[in-house]
This record gives C-alpha cells, sequence and structure tokens, in this order.
C-alpha cells in the first residue's frame, strides 16, 4: 500500500481489489455517467450536516449508517474521488478523518481523468452490509473559534482557501489568500506537481515549519488544501471547521481589501 495520501490513477488501476472505491458524486452521475468499477456511491449531500449547520459534520449516527450501507468498514482502505478535481472528496476523506477512519487516499485526478485512459461502468454495485464504528481520530486537526482568535496574535499562518474575490469583501485579518484551485492542473485534473506545489506554497510564505490554520466558508475548500498539505507533508496544520460562516456569526473581526496589496 502506498502510505501517501495521494495516489494516482494507474496505482488505483492496479490496486483497486485492495481497496474500497468510494465516488461522492450524485446519483445521478454515478448511475447515468458512470463510475471507476467497483466504486460504490456516498454522494456530497449525504455527508454534510443538516439544512441550518451547513458545513459542518453529518453526526455519528448518520455516518456510520452511511459508512454500514455502502459496504464500508471500520478499518477498509478508502480510496474516494468526485468530477471536481477532488474537493469533494477530500471532503469525505476529512469527515472520515475526524470520525477516526485511518486508512484514507484521494485520488489525483478525478472521474473525468480516469475515464480517459481506464474502464468505466453503469453497472450498480450492491455492496453487502458492512459493520463500522465510529472513533476517535488518533490526532485531529480540528480547531475551534477561541483557538483562531488566539492565534490572530501570533506568528501562525491563517490561510484563506477562497477566492480572491470572496477575500476582498472580507478575510480573517492577517490572513494569506489561497484559491484552492490554483494547487490543481486543469489539464491533468490532479494535483500540480510536487516541486510546482512546494513553489507555490513557499512564494506566499507557507512553509512546512509553519505553524498553519486553514479556513473557507464552510469547511470543503479547506479539507483539499488540508489533504495537499498532508501529502507534501505539512505537519502543523489546523482546520477550522467552522470557517468563516461561524466566525462572522460569532463577531469575530474581518477585514477587507485585495490580497495582492
Amino acid at each position: 500500500m502506498n502510505e501517501d495520501i495521494v495516489v494516482s490513477i494507474d496505482w488505483l488501476a492496479t490496486h483497486g481489489d485492495e481497496v474500497r472505491v468510494v465516488d461522492v458524486r450524485d446519483a445521478w452521475e454515478f448511475d447515468g455517467i458512470g463510475h471507476v468499477p467497483g466504486a460504490v456511491n456516498v454522494p456530497f449531500d449525504r455527508f454534510r450536516s443538516e439544512a441550518g449547520d451547513e458545513g459542518m459534520l453529518p453526526g455519528k449516527e448518520r455516518w456510520t449508517e452511511l459508512m454500514e450501507a455502502a459496504g464500508i468498514t471500520t478499518d477498509g482502505r478508502l480510496v474516494a474521488y468526485d468530477d471536481e478535481h477532488g474537493v469533494f472528496a477530500a471532503r469525505f476523506l476529512v469527515t472520515a478523518l475526524l470520525y477516526g477512519h485511518r486508512d484514507l487516499h484521494l485520488l489525483d485526478g478525478d472521474y473525468s481523468a480516469w475515464s480517459r485512459s481506464h474502464e468505466t461502468t453503469t453497472e450498480t454495485p450492491e455492496p453487502s452490509r458492512a459493520t463500522y464504528q465510529v472513533r476517535e481520530p488518533e490526532s485531529s486537526p480540528l480547531v475551534d473559534f477561541e483557538t483562531v482568535e488566539s492565534a490572530l496574535d501570533t506568528d501562525a499562518l491563517i490561510v484563506d482557501t477562497r477566492e480572491a474575490w470572496e477575500y476582498e469583501e472580507a478575510h480573517l485579518p492577517g490572513a494569506i489568500q489561497l484559491d484552492w484551485r490554483e494547487l490543481v492542473d486543469e489539464g491533468t485534473r490532479g494535483l500540480k506537481p510536487r516541486e510546482e506545489l512546494e513553489s507555490l506554497l513557499a512564494a506566499r510564505g507557507i512553509t512546512p515549519d509553519s505553524r498553519i490554520i486553514l479556513y473557507c466558508n464552510t469547511a470543503r475548500r479547506i479539507s483539499h488544501t488540508y489533504i495537499v498539505l498532508t501529502h507534501l507533508g505539512y505537519e502543523d496544520v489546523g482546520f477550522y471547521e467552522g470557517s468563516l460562516t461561524e466566525w462572522m456569526e460569532r463577531g469575530g473581526p474581518v477585514a477587507e481589501g485585495d490580497p495582492d496589496e
């Protein structure tokens, strides 16, 4: 097993029978457009919390039911993909991580990338129901409002993974703007090469020896950036689940302005 949290399409083609492949697209895409052979479907909207708590975790009972119905076991090796450069699949993986799943991987490239060179199918699998147990993660990247508030007065790097126009309208004071899409290659639909990623991050002052706290609006986009930084060996990365939605609801200070100024 490749221990990197990111695995290539060719790797999955060779090792697909050793993992449980999870497709997080909508059911109509999974069934109608096609999917990776052997994949199970856990649509993105199923593992988000109920309306009114957008972006938050779905709850232990709901997560357990989703995993058991999909035939996913507590210690199963999971490889997740979507058709949006991995951002929704990354959210699935971070959710699994926070519920104690340990063997997690993002497909480097999405369904469109897979379909260019590998077999697809519209055959709907019928996985046997599994037993799944939520457990405490070995370590959690979650940080709360108070932690982020305290970090504003330290040398921690607060990283905003939204688009520049969103940052310009409102962002945490001192935050570095890094659109998560800057990390992906439009051609391959996967991550940019490691050297390019490292150079891009270094240019923003985001280095492996830094204390980093990520946020966006509802924790989807930071999931992808968290996976990328983990892939690159960053060890001190905080995941602000509440993100800007909670920050503003609780009256946290915000700034405005162009990220390049």
